[in-house]
């Protein structure tokens, strides 16, 4: 790739996420999550097993009060999360993962693994472990931290 076409790099590789969430997300829909969002994915991650206010989930997905709040409500429409009371802040409740978020994240799981699988089948299993060991020297010198990935896909 010459200095020319420098910039199809990272259109390749969103593309390839995006191909990646889409095979995710049909896999999910089959599998009884119809509804369930890429967003959904890393806010559950954020939730963690212990549960979270809003405004802390907020801040581990680097996005607003506000926006964290309607990633909560569709996650509880969903069933994917419950509000509990705060333990500690009477006027605080602590979002927390339901079990069918706990099964949807697990069945994500099983799902990626097919996916590397399949990628690693196509490309060979050495030329995959190469692509990723050069993905992870990128993001470790420039890329934001994992948890703060979903800020930036805003």
């Amino acid at each position: 790739m010459s200095v020319e076409r420098g910039w199809e790099l990272p259109l390749l590789l969103v593309g390839a996420f995006r191909a990646i969430a889409e095979d995710l997300h049909d896999q999910l829909a089959d599998a009884g999550h119809p509804g369930a969002r890429p967003i959904h994915g890393f806010a559950l991650q954020a939730v963690g097993p212990d549960g979270v206010t809003v405004s802390e989930l907020g801040r581990r997905l680097g996005v607003t009060k506000q926006a964290a709040a309607k990633t909560v409500a569709s996650l509880q429409t969903l069933g994917y999360v419950h509000r509990v009371a705060h333990p500690e802040d009477q006027r605080a409740a602590l979002v927390k993962r339901a079990a069918l978020g706990n099964e949807m994240l697990a069945l994500s799981a099983q799902i990626f693994g097919r996916i590397h699988a399949e990628i690693a089948e196509r490309l060979g299993r050495a030329e995959l472990e190469e692509l990723e060991a050069a993905l992870t020297g990128i993001a470790s010198e420039r890329a934001p931290k994992l948890g703060d990935l979903p800020g930036w896909l805003r």
